[in-house]
């Protein structure tokens, strides 16, 4: 069996590998959050934010396959096994049952916050060990900023 081999060196193979990462644990939960919260949503501003919610759950899922397949460019594997997830998530979570319009408005504004803030640190990370990797987390760190942003402004 052959495997892919990487063209980093296998010290920048580590950094943009716990990068990728957690970019990929980072989105494929948010996309789960954000259609648990989409599937659950109620109040008067439930249209705008459940149509929002679908948004940023595109969001995610375009750039979790962008950060995976980056991995495997690089030799790396990346694991995004519902156990990986779960076990390694930093995403706050919801709770379980309807959710207001307002909490939802609330949890996201703080989700989306948490998770740029881990996407800043990975853009940093990864400036020197492999800046095709960086582009690719900045492009991502710019989508979740705009809903960031779209989200707050409803509160």
């Amino acid at each position: 069996m052959s495997t892919i081999t990487s063209p980093l060196p296998d010290e920048a193979r580590k950094v943009v590998a716990e990068a990728l990462q957690g970019a990929l644990v980072d989105l494929i939960d948010l996309s789960l959050i954000a259609k648990q919260a989409h599937w659950n949503l109620i109040g008067h501003n439930f249209r705008s934010i459940h149509l929002q919610l679908d948004e940023i759950v595109s969001l995610a899922r375009e750039h979790m396959d962008v950060m995976a397949e980056r991995a495997v460019a690089l030799g790396i594997n990346p694991d995004g096994r519902v156990g990986t997830v779960a076990k390694s998530t930093p995403v706050q979570q919801l709770e379980a049952g309807y959710l207001q319009d307002g909490k939802v408005i609330a949890a996201m504004t703080d989700i989306l916050d948490a998770m740029i803030k881990r996407m800043r640190e990975r853009v940093r990370a990864t400036e020197e060990p492999d800046p095709v990797t960086q582009d690719l987390l900045i492009s991502v760190t710019q989508g979740l900023e705009k809903q960031h942003w779209m989200v707050q402004a409803q509160r």
